[in-house]
């Protein structure tokens, strides 16, 4: 897995960025590893146990028979600037019977072939229908009959806890239709796209995901899904760290929905820049309520839609423990009335729920005061 390489197996951390995304958790992309040469098997869906279950393992059981013909590894071929020609694997799902399956962007960006494997044998070549960098995710098509494919259910990941169980099927390194069982380890997080934009409110889950697991499937005990794997934690040598992040449906749904009707995602955009979470000698220099949550305003971007609306970045300068503090800040604490406590929240928030050319109303507490402040979003800039 190359390590400078941000469609295939990257760690990237990327730094301040002008845009409505703040910091961005540096993470290692769940890149497809080189394909095995296979001799199509058959594959048959588990049997029933002839000795006692658990509850656990019955219902493990049950979601794999339901959602594993759901399931299809992707084998890719292809030439890229930083690779040349490669060969590589990874995980996709079937979205409804028009043949739609959705798996990352980075799986098949860059793909002469797409070869897409179904677990009754049934092997076709796959086309893509759009592909969107921000999310990495993207959108493939077979030519098959509907009796012949079996949509998965997208869950509601906004209704997601910490400590839910979680499943995903995969073909970690190459292994197909392998099982794994974990925790939603925590909600709210903020992981890098393929470009420099982020994807907020990913899911992290210890459910063992590896190279080959990408675009594949993240399921609740409904069997419903409810991320799509994508990436694993910096300093993981490529492998499995109990460490891994799950795109949101939620999102999944509006994206897929996107590039099925216009083959591209469009998306509003903000224009801040936010910077380090916001310090006691902050609380204390600007005499803030000390359990304030929200987003401090770093930079706005000139002529952007925060600028016109208002918002600044932080003003004066005064000297606190030896460190230059702000004399004014804007600090973000909700959005259309929903509390705003982090960047990732945001950045979900705008993501999912808004357009190019609406108004929402931003919360801001500004010089001991809460202000609102009404902002026209625009479309994102394109990445660069």
């Amino acid at each position: 897995m190359s390590n400078n390489t941000p469609k295939r197996g990257v760690t990237a951390v990327l730094g301040l960025i002008l845009v409505v995304f703040g910091f961005i958790l540096g993470t290692t992309v769940l890149h497809s590893v080189a394909a095995p040469v296979y001799t199509a098997p058959v594959f048959q869906q588990a049997t029933s146990p002839s000795t006692p279950v658990t509850d656990n393992e019955k219902y493990f059981s049950q979601i794999y028979n339901q959602v594993s013909p759901s399931v299809v590894s992707i084998n890719v071929t292809g030439q890229s600037a930083t690779q040349g020609d490669f060969a590589a694997t990874g995980t996709g799902f079937v979205i409804d019977t028009d043949g739609h399956i959705v798996t990352n962007n980075h799986v098949v960006d860059s793909a002469n072939e797409i070869e897409v494997n179904f677990l009754d044998g049934t092997i076709v070549k796959g086309s893509v229908v759009g592909l969107d960098p921000d999310s990495d995710l993207a959108v493939l098509k077979v030519d098959l009959p509907a009796a012949q494919l079996h949509p998965v259910t997208l869950g509601d990941s906004d209704a997601l806890f910490i400590g839910e169980t979680t499943l995903a099927i995969g073909s970690p390194f190459g292994e197909r239709w392998t099982l794994t069982s974990g925790i939603v380890s925590a909600l709210d997080r903020t992981i890098q796209g393929l470009d420099q934009y982020s994807v907020g409110s990913a899911i992290q889950t210890d459910a063992a995901i590896n190279p080959g697991n990408s675009g594949g499937p993240l399921l609740n005990l409904d069997g419903q899904v409810i991320g799509v794997n994508s990436q694993i934690a910096p300093g993981s040598n490529g492998a499995n760290a109990g460490i891994g992040f799950a795109i949101p449906s939620n999102l999944v749904k509006r994206v897929t929905q996107q590039l099925i009707s216009n083959g591209k995602v469009s998306y509003s955009y903000l224009g801040i820049a936010s910077g380090p979470e916001i310090s006691l000698d902050l609380i204390n220099a600007l005499k803030l309520p000390n359990n304030i949550r929200g987003v401090l305003v770093t930079d706005v971007t000139a002529g952007g839609p925060a600028e016109q609306a208002g918002l600044h970045a932080p003003q004066g300068s005064q000297s606190v423990n030896g460190q230059s503090i702000p004399t004014s800040a804007d600090i973000i604490t909700a959005i259309d009335n929903q509390p705003v406590i982090s960047m990732s929240t945001l950045v979900s928030y705008l993501a999912s729920n808004t357009v190019p050319g609406q108004t929402v109303n931003l919360t801001v507490y500004r010089d001991g005061q809460q202000v609102n402040i009404p902002v026209t979003l625009t479309a994102r800039p394109s990445s660069t």
